[in-house]
């Protein structure tokens, strides 16, 4: 039986944080970090394209579905101290007009080396191509596999996003052990599916638009960014953002994704606009009308869609009631939503471990002294933009630090 003070398992952004905030709390403080793949830090790798967009400037509880609870962590490891911490372990770091913060060398490698040194430095003890088959608590130790005994246990398993990259869900597995609830899970933050007619032909066309999503008549969700067409649905950033709430629909909920294709001008500017053009070029035919305002597929697709308007006919054909439909599509484009892709292309997690179970100050369980959980395998999610990877950073520290405090205080308790 190999014996450490804090275990933590999963190695990814949560684990690898969680692992050099305790390591660094106290001298002499042992602490091993499992991870099931070859190397630690595999989804990282993968964030922001490689880019690793690890915080944003604005980033605060509010950023999150559990804004109470996500305040523990934020208040104490908000986004000027993620900047600050990975400064302290010599990573430069840029930020771009919308708050982004990326490592300065472009690359998420940089993120997760300064990691890897840190905790190298600080003699965590790493254990690779280590599967947690097994974890229970038992007369004040954690017993893992048999083999391995902790103190205190720090589970930063992520959720079921991405599972290529090492998030399968066995964490949910392990809470469920120690008696723990987990509430159902989705994915997040990944494309949407759609009705096929309007986005098949527009396949590979970017666009700057605000998308709102619809259920049942009511707006849900929007946002305002880049959208991707695909030939089943909607991708891009802000159509992600949106995504979180189409796999809770019920079975007899509508939903749609209302798309405003011209965001940064009024219906009346735009409705001016095309008819001066039909105006001034009574012959310039329709399929080239919106050419001025928009990619010309995606004005050929909102002309095509509506009664009584043909392509091949010169702009003079349409008179006020047929421009002003074509602005009105302009404005709010309407496509049915018919799902999500799933976890495999998901960026996050939404649902997980239930809040409740857990003390937000602390991340320590309610129901298991001693043992703490960090990162997506709590019921926590946010935005595009570096929110979620702020959480990783702010809980896994969190968590870590409280672990190595716990134990102080345990200490201190049994020599009084």
């Amino acid at each position: 039986m190999e014996n450490y003070d804090i275990i933590i398992v999963g190695g990814g952004a949560s684990g690898l944080c969680a692992a050099v905030e305790s390591a660094g709390a106290q001298i002499g403080v042992r602490v091993a970090l499992i991870e099931k793949l070859p190397r630690v830090g595999k989804k990282l790798l993968a964030t922001g394209n490689g880019r690793c967009n690890l915080t944003n400037t604005s980033a605060s509880a509010k950023s999150y579905n559990a804004p109470d609870f996500a305040f523990g962590a934020m208040s104490r490891y908000g986004a000027e101290s993620t900047v600050d911490f990975f400064g302290e372990l010599g990573l430069l770091t840029v930020c771009d007009s919308a708050g982004r913060v990326y490592p300065s060398s472009g690359t998420a490698a940089s993120v997760l080396d300064v990691l890897r040194f840190e905790a190298e430095r600080l003699g965590v003890v790493v254990m690779c191509d280590t599967t947690v088959k097994s974890a229970v608590y038992e007369k004040g130790l954690f017993l893992i596999n048999g083999a391995l005994s902790a103190k205190r246990l720090v589970l930063a398993c992520g959720g079921k996003a991405s599972p290529a990259h090492g998030s399968d869900g066995g964490g949910y597995v392990l809470l469920e052990s120690f008696g723990h609830s987990v509430t159902p899970v989705f994915p997040s933050l990944v494309r949407l599916r759609t009705d096929t007619s309007f986005v098949k032909p527009l396949k590979g066309i970017r666009a700057a638009a605000e998308i709102k999503l619809e259920i049942d008549g009511k707006i849900s969700d929007d946002a305002e960014g880049e959208i991707l067409f695909t030939e089943n649905g909607l991708s891009g950033i802000a159509a992600m953002e949106v995504s979180r709430a189409v796999p809770r629909l019920k079975d007899r909920q509508s939903c749609f994704a209302v798309l405003d294709l011209l965001p940064a001008f009024s219906y009346d500017e735009i409705f001016e606009r095309v008819r001066e053009t039909a105006r001034r070029s009574p012959n310039l035919l329709v399929e080239n009308l919106l050419n001025g305002i928009l990619p010309k597929r995606v004005g050929m697709a909102i002309c095509s869609g509506i009664s009584g308007i043909s392509l091949s006919k010169p702009a003079s054909s349409l008179g006020e009631r047929l421009i002003k439909a074509v602005v009105s599509e302009i404005k709010a484009k309407r496509i049915q939503v018919t799902g999500t892709n799933g976890f495999g292309s998901a960026q996050v997690t939404s649902g997980g471990a239930e809040l409740s179970e857990f003390d937000c100050r602390t991340l320590q369980s309610r129901l298991v002294g001693g043992l703490f959980v960090c990162g997506e395998l709590l019921d926590i999610d946010g935005r595009c933009g570096g929110y979620n990877l702020q959480w990783a950073w702010a809980s896994g520290r969190l968590a870590g630090k409280s672990a190595a405090e716990s134990l102080l205080n345990q200490k201190e308790q049994y020599l009084r």
